[in-house]
């Protein structure tokens, strides 16, 4: 009986093994390309893919606080907050402390920022029809409603 000769175990063959299979480094690559496959597309109008997501969850928001923004998008309420202040600076968007509790702040777009966001929701929908051609787009919609209980305290 002839048995075929196991290739010996190594660091390289390990780490190659990892990298291949490892769903945190696949899901970061592909996140990169296709986050960068985006930004190319709608650099056109004026705001970067960052911006146009964050601006797209303030419009799309039924609670206008900077909290319940965070938690929507899986941030601290500080790392947040750096970013809605660059937005701020450009008109884009307006915070203000509630008037019912000087603690919660609110956030919502500006006309300018909702002029903004029109545009490149245009661009973003015809960038997002291309990589509909190349991906299924339902696939990773899956993939994060899926990966959402990792974030929860289960």
């Amino acid at each position: 009986m002839s048995r075929k000769a196991q290739a010996p175990k190594t660091l390289q063959s390990d780490a190659r093994q990892a990298v291949e299979r490892c769903a945190g480094w696949n899901v970061r690559s592909a996140a990169r390309r296709i986050t960068q496959f985006l930004e190319d597309r709608i650099q056109g109008a004026d705001v970067s893919f960052t911006q146009f997501g964050l601006m797209a969850e303030i419009a799309a928001a039924t609670d206008d606080s900077i909290s319940a923004l965070a938690a929507r998008m899986g941030l601290d309420q500080s790392t947040l907050s750096r970013t809605l202040r660059t937005l701020e600076a450009e008109g884009l968007v307006e915070i203000a402390v509630a008037d019912t509790d000087q603690r919660r702040k609110l956030v919502w777009l500006t006309e300018k920022g909702a002029r903004r966001l029109e545009a490149a929701l245009a661009a973003w929908r015809k960038a997002h029809n291309e990589l509909e051609q190349m991906i299924s787009t339902d696939l990773v919609r899956r993939l994060a409603r899926q990966t959402e209980t990792l974030s929860s305290d289960h």
